[in-house]
């Protein structure tokens, strides 16, 4: 129950007698008894508790706790803080009897107790910054887990005091794209590969990441007379190979300017955190020189996916 009190209470008289049990008590008006209370209100339900003593300073004195009231009739709880038979029986009172609020040992006990009880809890400024957390150990003493960085979430981690971590979402996930471009004409009319000039550099932030290459070049051509021409176009990781023979051709016996597009993705799994460039070479297989013309952008793409 909650306790009501009011500095400004006014003492009042009984309307009637009351015997020993009685549980309600009548004043002698609703006025009378709106001043009793001091501009407090009891909620319904008999929840709230506004002391009171009858007969005070008397062999009938007696504490009273009022917990509901109705014009000028009151619902008692008789015979608290050592006065009757707590709660269930009273001393009989006359009309016209004193009835005043009061301040009794039962009120002081409430909050001696309730102090007890706060120096067990958890102090407010136990919680210093934005974000802190409130925790606790194996051994069940309170702890404080700061608050992590941006979009990282708690999750549940044995090995730590609390049992509890801040961690970045990696697995499933699109941790960074990284793009480079090209405009640039590269021409190769040898077996031997050239770089195309299309490169860009990664640093994947966890070893166990895939790095998802997409290449786009859109204006690869070919011009010879002969009965069959190829390109063929490799994707490196630094200086090794991880991929190729992605091999276009045309068969024609006159020499024809040829437009072909290439497109292709690779996941690679280059198992590091430091910095890694992909890039792009070009060569023939048969006659014929391989052109990558001006003025068209080539693309390559990578995208880390955290594994």
């Amino acid at each position: 129950m909650t306790r009501k009190y009011s500095s400004i209470s006014v003492e009042t008289t009984l309307a009637s007698g009351i015997n020993t049990t009685q549980t309600t008590m009548q004043v002698v008006s609703s006025a009378a008894a709106t001043s009793l209370l001091g501009g407090q209100t009891l909620a319904a339900g008999n929840v709230d508790i506004f002391t009171v003593v009858i007969d005070p300073d008397t062999a009938s004195e007696e504490i009273v706790f009022i917990t509901d009231v109705s014009g000028d009739t009151f619902t008692i709880s008789r015979g608290q803080a050592g006065t009757g038979s707590a709660g269930v029986s009273g001393i009989a009172h006359s009309a016209g009897a004193t009835v005043r609020h009061v301040l009794t040992s039962s009120d002081l006990d409430f909050f001696r107790n309730g102090v007890a009880t706060a120096d067990a809890a958890i102090a407010k400024s136990t919680l210093t910054a934005k974000g802190n957390i409130l925790t606790a150990t194996a051994s069940a003493t309170p702890a404080v887990l700061g608050v992590g960085t941006n979009g990282q979430v708690l999750k549940a981690d044995s090995t730590t005091a609390s049992g509890l971590a801040w961690t970045t979402l990696t697995t499933g996930k699109v941790l960074q794209v990284v793009q480079g471009t090209n405009t640039t004409t590269v021409s190769n009319s040898t077996s031997a590969p050239v770089d195309t000039g299309l490169s860009a550099s990664i640093t994947p932030s966890s070893s166990s990441s895939k790095v998802l290459v997409l290449v786009s070049s859109n204006t690869i051509q070919k011009s010879a007379d002969n009965s069959f021409n190829g390109i063929n176009y490799t994707l490196l990781r630094g200086s090794t190979v991880i991929t190729g023979n992605y091999l276009v051709g045309y068969t024609h016996s006159t020499a024809l300017n040829i437009y072909l597009p290439v497109t292709f993705s690779f996941l690679d799994s280059p198992s590091t955190t430091s910095s890694t460039t992909y890039k792009t070479q070009i060569y023939n297989v048969y006659a014929g020189p391989v052109v990558q013309t001006t003025g068209n952008t080539q693309s390559i793409i990578l995208l880390e996916i955290g594994a």
